[in-house]
């Protein structure tokens, strides 16, 4: 179940601020992976885990 983004629906620094976060994450997510790889610490693990939801909640338009 997709629901639809209504742009007009937000202000409009919300709509800026979303779609800085999007171009964002995925290099967020990638540093986090690859430094988790080589340090897995509980912290890590919980961080990649919480900017991998971000990433999906932006990407399926749910934020």
């Amino acid at each position: 179940m997709k629901r639809n983004f209504n742009n007009y629906k937000h202000r409009p620094w919300f709509r800026t601020f979303r779609r800085f976060c999007g171009q964002l994450i995925i290099p967020f997510v990638i540093f986090q992976f690859i430094r988790t790889i080589f340090l897995p610490t509980v912290f890590d693990v919980l961080l990649l885990s919480f900017f991998i939801f971000i990433a999906i909640s932006i990407y399926f338009e749910i934020i």
